[in-house]
């Protein structure tokens, strides 16, 4: 088990340190669609959907690149994804990540089935 943990923290370290820049002024532009189901700012406005404010960003990368690459199946979130570039992705997730975190809203929170 330890030798797993320690392959997937080194692939996500490899991952992570490859990335472009974060630009959080593109992030917020480009997550103006995701307020229809994340709520403005990333609070949910339904329970069902999660709150993207405040999630790890990493975590919030890895997902939008399964979405789009088709490795995580979601009816809506897949189709959404696939226009994503790289860059998009990693603006999208430093925005989220960026914004305080709340349970105000929606009490559905990201899970990490990827």
């Amino acid at each position: 088990m330890r030798i797993i943990s320690l392959l997937l923290c080194l692939s996500f370290s490899a991952y992570a340190n490859n990335q472009p820049e974060a630009n959080l002024s593109a992030g917020k532009d480009k997550a103006t669609l995701c307020f229809a189901c994340h709520g403005n700012n990333g609070r949910a406005v339904m329970a069902e959907y999660p709150n993207l404010a405040g999630q790890n960003e990493a975590y919030l990368r890895l997902a939008l690149a399964a979405y789009r690459d088709g490795h995580r199946q979601h009816t809506v979130m897949a189709p959404m994804a696939q226009g994503l570039s790289d860059q998009d992705i990693v603006n999208l997730a430093a925005f989220f990540a960026s914004l305080p975190q709340t349970n105000t809203a929606g009490t559905a929170t990201a899970t990490p089935d990827l």
